[in-house]
Order: C-alpha cells, then sequence, then structure tokens
C-alpha cells in the first residue's frame, strides 16, 4: 500500500522524533518520586517502567546501528527470556532512583538522536525480529515514544493532542498489516485494504486503492491508537468496512515483539460489523 503524502526523509524522521522527545520530556518533567511509581494502563507498568522501556531500548537501538553484531548476541541473550523479554527488562530496572532514570533516558535519546543524523536512511540494521532500514528504526522509535507517552498522559488524565507526527505511526501501522499476521502464525488475507484518514491539519492521509471493497475510515489519531494497541477499535470512532479489515484491526499489532492482545473494549465500546 502506497500513501498520498510526500517523501519524508531521514532528517525530517529525526527532527519529529526529537519533538516528540520534547513533548515527552515536558510531560515528564516536575513529577514527584511517587508520581513515577503510578499504575498506567500497561497492565503491570508504571511510569517508571515505560520510561525505563524507552531508555533500554534506546540503547539498544544505539548498538544495532554502531555495533551490529554485538547486538545480534544481545538480542539473542535477551530474547533466549522468552516472549515476555519486555517485561524482565522493566523488573530489572524497578529499584533504579527515578531522577536515574530521567537522566539515562534524556542521554539515551540524544545519543540516539545524533547516531540517527550521522547515518543513511537505506542502511541495514538488526532488531528483535526481521532486520530493517535505519529509517524504518527511526519511525519505530518515535511509535515507541508516541505509544508509551500515551500511557503516561493516560495516567494524569492529560489529553492526547494529534500532532502531524502521527503520519509516521499511521503509515508504520499500514506497513505492518501483514507483520501482524506473521505474529500470529496466520496467512495474511490478499484483499486491498483503503485506508483514509482524517489528519490533524484537515488534510487527508490515504493507502491503498481508492475502489477497495475493505476500508478504515476516520481520524489518524484513532487508527494510530488502534495499531499501536492503545485504545480497542470498538473505543474508536473508526468506520471498518468488510471482513479483512475488521480482521485487521482486532490484531493490528506495529511494534516488535510477541503477539499481544492490546486493550480490552471498554463497557461502553460500539459495535464493530
Amino acid at each position: 500500500m502506497g500513501g498520498t503524502m510526500t517523501a519524508v526523509t531521514l532528517n525530517d524522521m529525526v527532527t519529529d522524533l526529537a519533538a516528540e522527545t520534547t513533548d515527552l520530556a515536558g510531560l515528564l518533567l516536575g513529577l514527584s518520586a511517587s508520581e513515577w511509581e503510578l499504575a498506567t494502563p500497561a497492565a503491570g507498568w508504571a511510569v517508571r517502567d515505560q520510561v525505563s522501556h524507552l531508555a533500554f531500548f534506546d540503547e539498544a537501538a544505539i548498538i544495532a546501528i554502531t555495533e551490529p553484531d554485538r547486538f545480534r548476541r544481545e538480542a539473542e541473550a535477551l530474547m533466549a527470556l522468552g516472549p515476555d523479554f519486555p517485561d524482565r527488562v522493566a523488573e530489572r530496572f524497578r529499584e533504579t532512583p527515578v531522577v536515574d532514570l530521567a537522566d539515562w533516558f534524556a542521554d539515551s535519546r540524544a545519543t540516539l538522536l545524533k547516531v540517527l543524523g550521522e547515518a543513511e536512511a537505506r542502511d541495514r540494521v538488526p532488531w528483535y525480529g526481521p532486520d530493517m532500514s535505519v529509517m524504518s528504526c527511526a519511525t519505530a522509535r518515535l511509535m515507541e515514544t508516541w505509544a508509551h507517552g500515551l500511557d503516561i498522559s493516560d495516567t494524569f488524565g492529560v489529553e492526547c493532542v494529534p500532532t502531524s507526527r502521527l503520519r509516521h505511526i499511521a503509515h508504520l501501522g499500514v506497513r505492518t498489516r501483514a507483520f501482524s499476521y506473521v505474529l500470529r502464525a496466520r496467512p495474511a488475507p490478499e484483499a486491498e485494504v483503503r485506508i483514509d484518514l482524517a489528519a490533524p491539519d484537515g488534510n487527508r492521509w490515504t493507502w491503498g486503492p481508492p475502489d477497495a471493497a475493505q476500508s478504515v475510515t476516520g481520524t489518524a489519531l484513532d487508527f494510530c491508537f488502534v495499531v499501536t494497541q492503545r485504545r480497542h477499535v470498538a473505543d474508536t470512532d473508526l468506520v471498518v468496512r468488510g471482513h479483512a479489515a475488521a480482521e485487521w484491526m482486532s490484531i493490528a499489532q506495529a511494534f516488535a515483539g510477541a503477539p499481544s492482545d492490546g486493550r480490552r473494549p471498554s463497557l461502553l465500546a460500539k459495535e464493530i460489523s
């Protein structure tokens, strides 16, 4: 599926990742030590776990780009802990003082931005799954920053304000449709799906053939909620038409790792046809 948006350069992506980082840093600024320990909507994870997760995998991304052989060795050891290895990482840093966590994230993110800025967009890097381009790595870090930042903002009842940076997450969500099936050892449907999203600035972002019988229509924000598994599709205003589109929205997963069922629908969720 191809988008209708103009091409994005690695420099564009790094600039947007820096802006997403600034937003998250502003959210963390001023939190008390006790607030870092508050439970987030991610089961079993406190605010501190969201931040340690980002810092740890920022460092992993740096190593993947600069020392790929070392990354492969360390990734193999980490994945050997089981499919829930992100939870094991979170447990590892539960006793780290929050001041140190904040500094760790700030330092690892600054280094990552520098490393990405000096890399070539098409260079291949290893990850916890298929290898990917540096461009895809930067996109994934932006997606992770937004998604885990959303978990934190939801914890404090802070409204999520959509920005143009959602286009990167939406594009990743579209590109990982087949990946969502691979994770579950299921064949991906051949049916094309039209995605037609309202961007925050009033424009439209689209992928897929206009005449496709299957479609997902709504806001970019709602689509990003679903593909990052931060909202159940039934808790959004997305209009999903066709079996293949509905099946995809039920398992959409734009991030690496074990297959996840995502969030459960709320009691007020609408039915999806």
